[in-house]
């Protein structure tokens, strides 16, 4: 393969269904040939982009022989004969590349055809694969929306929410209110996330302020610091509707939640990404916002604009959190959170107690 010096292109069997295409956006099967582009980021880590092989432009790359594709000696002997024959037919047709295989065995034309899907990559085929996937009920209106990418200026990035003053290095963006960055914490392909009120800290909803709260579980800080030390990078999305729900307390509402959260960032002495959701569902009465917990839109802001543009390893990253759906949980947006994004998910218990 003669490639630039800063990328390259690798192919492997997805390990989980956790991954997802870039170029579609959907998931890739366990087990399923991916092919993906590495590429060395600003921050001098190695970034993986993976696609479905349909989906695999050759682009900028120019891929004289899929033998040299790293990771294609450890392909099954038919899928390497599908991936010569796609690689051959980059700029080919369907018809064009079945036509050069008539000598290939059933089982791999139907992998050519099916499982590595090569297609025409000209416009009108891709919106017939377009229209044909909006289509499909597994896949509804919201959960495209959601797939989209967040528009985000720092002209929208405010110092206060609402009529409410944030505490020092928090921010508002729409509905968030985040904190920037610590100097320690380090952007990562892998995430650990976690809730926080019932996962990380005891919290009531009956106690307000900044010290109410105690931690879930002992074990807690070590299992933080351990995954920071594994080079994982530690964020928090929690919901806190009572921010926007309290408008003649907000700022206590804000201070309390920020209060608690800057309270066990200095408690468990690893630094930490936050991202608070003060919008409400639609059980509110009012329009569904979409960057509280089930929708994705806090974890989307995270993956586009603040991971310094580090391709997420799904594969490696979980989500933890107690709304599980449980007979005596409060509601199942973690658990649902965690399904919207693909990522593993953990209850509490299960994660701080093993």
């Amino acid at each position: 393969m003669s490639s630039s010096s800063s990328s390259k292109v690798v192919v492997e069997y997805a390990k989980s269904n956790r991954s997802s295409c870039k170029t579609c956006s959907k998931t890739i099967s366990a087990n399923a040939v991916r092919l993906g582009l590495v590429t060395r980021g600003a921050r001098g880590f190695d970034m993986t982009k993976w696609h479905h092989v349909h989906c695999f432009s050759a682009g900028s790359e120019s891929i004289s022989s899929a033998e040299m594709i790293q990771g294609f000696a450890s392909l099954k002997s038919s899928d390497q004969e599908a991936l010569k024959k796609l690689v051959d037919g980059f700029a080919k047709s369907l018809d064009e590349v079945l036509d050069e295989g008539k000598d290939l065995t059933e089982g791999s034309k139907e992998l050519i055809c099916e499982e590595l899907g090569v297609h025409k990559r000209d416009e009108d085929e891709k919106d017939k694969r377009e229209e044909r996937d909006s289509k499909k009920t597994k896949m509804s209106a919201p959960a495209l929306k959601a797939e989209q990418e967040i528009a985000f200026a720092v002209s929208n990035i405010k110092d206060k929410y609402k009529d409410a003053t944030l505490l020092p290095k928090w921010k508002a963006f729409q509905t968030v209110i985040f904190l920037e960055r610590d100097d320690d914490l380090h952007d990562s392909k892998k995430i650990a996330a976690f809730d926080f009120d019932g996962c990380l800290a005891k919290t009531s909803v009956k106690r307000v302020g900044p010290d109410a709260w105690s931690l879930m579980y002992p074990s807690i800080p070590d299992k933080l610091q351990s995954l920071y030390n594994d080079g994982y990078k530690l964020v928090i999305f929690t919901n806190e509707s009572n921010i926007e729900r309290w408008k003649n307390k907000r700022q206590v509402a804000v201070d309390s939640k920020i209060g608690r959260l800057n309270n066990f960032i200095k408690c468990v002495k690893v630094p930490i990404q936050v991202f608070i959701s003060c919008g409400f569902d639609k059980s509110d009465g009012q329009a569904e916002d979409p960057f509280r917990k089930p929708k994705p839109g806090m974890w989307r802001i995270m993956e586009q604009h603040f991971n310094s543009g580090i391709s997420i390893d799904m594969d490696q990253s979980f989500y933890v959190g107690d709304a599980a759906g449980r007979l005596n949980d409060h509601s199942d947006a973690d658990i649902k959170f965690a399904q919207a994004i693909g990522l593993k998910f953990y209850v509490p218990e299960e994660y701080f107690d093993a």
